[in-house]
């Protein structure tokens, strides 16, 4: 599977339900990851975009079991669209989603009104805004320590 083949399943698995934004504003996310200056994602991913994707432990997307349990909601279950397939050009080729910006690094659906005031857990990100169901987390100073 190609990586653009790949970041059209993700976008599609991650955010299909969100709309147009929602879906640029996942791309911007992901790409975030392969151009951070520093951190995690620098030093694992090292730029490259399939490493992003297929990074252990980032994605429910790319799981086809999570706690013991069938994750039916997978990349390898999605049929990309055109749409999924345009974002995803757009995203490579330096697209930014104007409420991300270059910055933010995580989103995640809490299925709650509120979005948590960081994430990941561990402090690394800090809530910055919400995207349709998405809470999105630019990093906290403890990212770079990563």
């Amino acid at each position: 599977m190609t990586t653009r083949e790949l970041f059209a399943r993700m976008i599609k698995c991650e955010a299909g339900g969100e709309g147009e934004a929602g879906m640029k504003a996942v791309a911007t996310i992901i790409m975030n990851r392969v151009n951070v200056a520093y951190g995690e994602y620098r030093d694992i991913c090292q730029g490259d975009l399939h490493r992003v994707l297929v990074q252990a432990c980032q994605f429910s997307c790319y799981k086809t079991v999570i706690g013991g349990v069938p994750n039916v909601q997978n990349i390898w279950s999605m049929t990309p669209e055109p749409i999924h397939y345009r974002i995803a050009d757009w995203a490579i080729q330096g697209g930014i989603h104007p409420g991300t910006g270059n910055l933010a690094l995580w989103y995640m659906n809490p299925f709650n009104p509120q979005c948590p005031n960081f994430f990941p857990y561990n402090g690394t990100g800090y809530w910055f805004t919400r995207i349709n169901q998405h809470c999105i987390f630019n990093p906290t100073n403890a990212y770079a320590q990563t």
